[in-house]
């Protein structure tokens, strides 16, 4: 009962003094609620850029190593080797096969390569731009194909390369724009006749404006290696990559990594003391150098914002104060009524971080207003743990600004605090 009661009086006096001294309260607030509004904005906007950033790269799957020639990032000197990177070899499909057959820490795995700038056809209509995929049927397993008409292909029609395609929404709204279900209709690639068995939803464009299933055509690996070459000798152009899932118990993917890097040095005949010729990429690298980017800049809206706050709880301490002087027969007649000394300091305590909670609380709401302004493909939202840590540190501000007016109150005479006038 007597925390509701120091509580209740706290908030009783707080109220007041906003009341009696609105502008002075206002002003002396209004460096918390910049601060409070830096701060968690800076948080807010790179939150919010981390998570549209991680979304865009969501097409590189999750939980997954791809070999290939060209590493993601740079060594640990820093240093980009392209010309070593270059001499390397293209993976093939007889690779591909042999981790297939001997890799025992993977949990799914597809060999699959990319035709950009592909040009699709069906009858009088055609759409260029075409992303053109190449793949075994492990690829669905990587990417979560999600289908929103018909079917996937089989592990047969991998194998013997049929021509069967899997076409994205923006392909079915080209060749098919009376509306008619494109399932078992056939479309052209480089004038070879392909059925369609599925469809994909429309996934829209993302923030990084990266490649989306939106332009996709998926068809069988062997399909593909009979319109373009691919393997050891293909060019750049069309180099392909081996995607290989891990197992949920394998922590950081250490056991499948240490595998796959010993079936291929053994498979190419690398000696001991020779370098890998392959890059193990992992999405995870290129996210990590993201998070990095926005560690420096949430660093930034601590120091803004803090000099914000600081002024805010200097104006904060300086209204406790002016609220000891102003009540301090009032604090006499308390005392000599038996308040204890604890009773006056937590009293003024909480008045403080209540005054300073509504400047935080002042700058959370800008905050909130300003995630209603249209920023292109930028989703902002503003999480629940910023609204806390926003919280949490105008409550840290008013306990600092509050405790020596507090405790100056506590100490008070009351003999003495009663004749002050």
């Amino acid at each position: 009962m007597l925390v509701v009661r120091l509580i209740f009086e706290s908030f009783r006096f707080a109220w007041n003094a906003l009341k009696m001294n609105l502008l002075r309260t206002i002003l002396s607030l209004l460096g918390v609620t910049v601060g409070i509004f830096a701060i968690i904005t800076v948080f807010t906007l790179v939150d919010s850029l981390e998570k549209n950033i991680r979304d865009s790269l969501s097409f590189l799957g999750t939980g997954v190593i791809y070999i290939e020639k060209w590493p993601f990032t740079p060594d640990a000197s820093g240093e980009y080797r392209w010309w070593d990177f270059w001499q390397r070899p293209n993976v093939s499909y007889n690779e591909f096969k042999f981790l297939q057959t001997n890799l025992k820490a993977a949990n799914g795995m597809a060999i699959f390569g990319i035709r950009n700038n592909s040009i699709i056809k069906r009858e009088n209509n055609s759409i260029s731009d075409v992303e053109l995929c190449g793949s075994t049927y492990g690829y669905s397993e990587l990417f979560e194909i999600e289908l929103d008409n018909g079917r996937y292909f089989s592990q047969i029609e991998t194998e013997s390369g049929r021509n069967v395609a899997v076409i994205g929404h923006n392909l079915v709204n080209a060749l098919f724009p009376d509306g008619s279900n494109p399932v078992g209709k056939e479309i052209k690639i480089k004038n070879l006749k392909y059925v369609v068995i599925g469809t994909m939803p429309r996934e829209g464009e993302s923030f990084l404006g990266t490649t989306s299933h939106d332009d996709l055509c998926i068809i069988p690996y062997s399909s593909f290696r009979k319109l373009y070459q691919t393997g050891t000798g293909s060019s750049d152009e069309l180099n392909s990559r081996i995607g290989v899932k891990g197992q949920e118990t394998d922590i950081g993917l250490v056991e499948l990594e240490n595998e796959i890097t010993g079936l291929l040095r053994s498979r190419r005949g690398l000696k001991p003391k020779q370098d890998d010729n392959f890059a193990l990429n992992r999405p995870e690298a290129i996210a990590n150098i993201i998070g990095g980017l926005f560690d420096v800049i949430g660093i930034a809206g601590w120091i803004i914002g803090g000099f914000s706050i600081l002024v805010g709880g200097f104006g904060i301490a300086n209204i406790m104060f002016v609220s000891v002087k102003e009540r301090t027969n009032i604090i006499g007649v308390q005392k000599s009524l038996g308040a204890k000394n604890f009773f006056v300091l937590f009293q003024f305590l909480f008045e403080s971080i209540f005054l300073s909670v509504i400047g935080g609380l002042a700058g959370l709401l800008l905050v909130y207003l300003i995630t209603f302004i249209p920023m292109g493909n930028l989703e902002v939202v503003l999480s629940v743990k910023n609204v806390v840590l926003g919280l949490g540190v105008s409550a840290a501000i008013g306990t600092i600004s509050g405790i020596v007016p507090a405790a100056i109150a506590a100490r008070l005479d009351p003999v003495i605090a009663i004749r002050s006038s």
